[in-house]
């Protein structure tokens, strides 16, 4: 990393720092407030990685500074509705008979929900969340990269890569013969290759624009399950369709297995069959809790600014943020290389998958 690129990632970090800095302080600024609410840090870090209907920005005062997203909802009770989430303001998060649930035991807190005749009802929800932008954005953002790509190497035929794609095509070349090629063979590989460099690259982006915290960037989508779910949702079903005879046979007829561990109890076959479900969930859980937790881990060293400065005071706390910043400048620089090794291991272990279901008998 090149000194300058250097420079960049720690004005951005200091710049989150004073965001997040005034977002908390705008609601401890004064000891009667700290008094009515408690610093609770569990509670503040896990509101900035969660999904939210608008994409806060800043907090200055008392004024709160977002990108308001459209809601989109449809209630089998009043039909479809459509509104900005700015109608839902703070302190208020109420429009019509909508609001933002919340409560600490309440299943739906932080979703939308319907008060029809005192209770609360879940509507259809297809609102324009704060990690369905982010992920429009990193989808035009990688189209408009490799067809300008693509559209380079049309007119450089014959000629060396310049510019992104002398950046971007040595990881193009690494998956293609290290990955892809290794794992499922000269023959078969490029059936699978479009597929591996999609999703290497759209979890490698994403989690890049997950470090950086402003936006576009900020939104912790590859700490989404339900984004992880779908990836891993993808290799399983390509995996299934692509198992030939052989595959199949060694999950329920394992050769070179004693009989009596197959009848009267097929446990091996069990084992096996269940196997075939336990790798995309392990592929989901992997990437998921990764990159979840680099993000609390950097938020909490954030908060240690607060807790320490309210345990001794501002003196305390402009010492803890010494500490905390520095900390979370290199777990920043950590995170860089973590969102590459998820990107490739996720791909890795799908294209092994897919080596396994298209192997053939020896």
């Amino acid at each position: 990393m090149s000194h300058s690129s250097k420079l960049i990632r720690v004005i951005f970090l200091s710049f989150f720092a004073v965001l997040f800095s005034s977002a908390v302080y705008s609601q401890h600024n004064d000891k009667a407030a700290e008094a009515e609410k408690e610093l609770n840090p569990g509670e503040l870090i896990m509101e900035h990685i969660s999904d939210a209907y608008s994409w806060h920005i800043m907090t200055v005062g008392e004024h709160h500074i977002e990108i308001p997203l459209p809601v989109i909802l449809y209630s089998k009770y009043s039909g479809f509705h459509v509104f900005m989430s700015s109608k839902f303001h703070y302190g208020e998060k109420s429009y019509k008979n909508f609001k933002i649930a919340e409560g600490k035991e309440n299943p739906l807190k932080g979703k939308i929900v319907e008060s029809v005749n005192g209770k609360d009802i879940r509507p259809i929800d297809i609102s324009i969340t704060k990690n369905t932008l982010s992920l429009f954005i990193s989808i035009i953002l990688i189209f408009w990269l490799f067809i300008s790509i693509a559209k380079s190497y049309k007119k450089r035929r014959g000629k060396a890569p310049k510019g992104i794609q002398s950046a971007i095509e040595p990881l193009i070349i690494f998956i293609r013969d290290d990955v892809a090629k290794s794992s499922i063979g000269e023959k078969k590989y490029m059936k699978y290759l479009p597929y591996l460099l999609s999703i290497f690259f759209f979890i490698f982006f994403n989690n890049l624009f997950g470090i950086i915290p402003i936006f576009p960037g900020g939104a912790n989508l590859m700490g989404n399950i339900a984004i992880t779910m779908v990836l891993a949702l993808f290799t399983f079903v390509i995996t299934t369709f692509s198992g030939n005879k052989h595959y199949w046979i060694d999950i329920f007829n394992t050769p070179g297995v004693p009989w009596w561990l197959k009848l009267p109890i097929p446990l091996l076959p069990f084992v096996e069959f269940t196997g075939i479900f336990i790798k995309p969930f392990v592929l989901m859980i992997r990437l998921f809790a990764n990159m979840l937790a680099g993000h609390i881990v950097a938020l909490g060293f954030f908060m240690l600014i607060f807790i320490f400065g309210a345990m001794g005071g501002a003196i305390a706390g402009y010492g803890g943020a010494i500490f905390s910043v520095a900390f979370t400048i290199f777990l920043s620089l950590l995170e860089l290389l973590v969102a590459f090794i998820q990107a490739y291991v996720f791909t890795l272990l799908s294209a092994l998958y897919f080596g396994m279901a298209t192997e053939e008998h020896h």
